[in-house]
């Protein structure tokens, strides 16, 4: 089977585009082959056995599985994290979270992750953050069992602990840095997604009701504003139809210095905020 016969078999899932670089991902990763490789036509060498493990990924991906999720790994900040069912894709937008939480956070310093998901910003935050102190939060004991074996994969200290973060420790002045890209997909948007998201990847690291969108956001600025250290900073990966919203609502449990930056696509997608620094 050639390059082409591949890609048009997933067209009607991913459209052409996407499904050719669904393909391309399948053929460097399990094969081995660069894109001078498929050009050359060298998908139509491959031997009986590789052929058949290849038609074996392809029914998968026809059915809309993720091809994160068959080839049991995704790239974040340059590293390979495992991923599986249970777990939420990482996404490249999610890496601009993790460039601004780098930049700002001292060596040293002590880090949460709440909703850790696969671990990757807690795992990158640890091997990126020199000295640092990280600890990820995760309701799924599923998502926690991946994001340990992630940190173990890669060598990064991270302490992982089972907590709903709807109902947070009274901690108080412990983290000079909080993290968190918490589920903020309405359920009104289920109609409009992919079914290779909603048919595979966890509802509820995705979705809030209409009704409350800020559901999450709320808890966790509200634990912020008391378990930061002063100066300490929030960063949240949020909807970009609500991130002015976000906003706004850390300005009012007591946060100062309140930012919106754009994602990579141009996106309203990051907000910022630091614990006022009593004077």
């Amino acid at each position: 089977m050639t390059y082409d016969q591949l890609w048009q078999r997933l067209a009607a899932v991913y459209g052409r585009h996407e499904a050719q670089a669904v393909v391309r991902t399948v053929l460097d990763s399990v094969f081995g082959m660069s894109l001078t490789d498929i050009c050359c036509g060298k998908v139509t060498h491959l031997s009986a056995e590789d052929a058949m493990r290849l038609e074996k990924i392809m029914l998968r991906l026809e059915k809309s599985e993720p091809v994160q999720y068959v080839l049991g790994e995704a790239w974040f900040c340059g590293r390979r994290f495992t991923v599986g069912p249970g777990v939420l894709i990482p996404r490249p937008e999610t890496e601009d979270l993790a460039d601004w939480a780098v930049a700002t956070a001292q060596p040293g310093a002590r880090v949460l992750d709440i909703g850790t998901g696969s671990g990757c910003l807690a795992v990158t935050l640890a091997l990126d953050i020199a000295g640092s102190e990280v600890e990820a939060w995760d309701l799924s004991r599923q998502a926690l069992d991946t994001a340990e074996q992630n940190a173990r994969q890669l060598a990064a200290r991270v302490v992982f602990r089972q907590q709903d973060a709807l109902c947070p420790p009274a901690d108080e002045e412990r983290w000079d840095l909080i993290v968190s890209n918490p589920p903020y997909v309405l359920d009104s948007e289920r109609a409009t997604m992919h079914r290779n998201v909603l048919d595979h990847e966890p509802a509820t690291a995705l979705f809030v009701p209409d009704h409350d969108p800020l559901l999450f956001y709320r808890a966790i600025a509200r634990y912020a504003s008391r378990a930061l250290k002063p100066g300490g900073t929030l960063l949240f990966e949020t909807n970009t139809a609500f991130a002015h919203d976000v906003a706004l609502l850390s300005e009012e449990v007591g946060m100062e210095c309140v930012e919106v930056r754009n994602d990579r696509y141009g996106k309203p997608r990051e907000v910022g905020a630091s614990r006022r620094v009593a004077t």
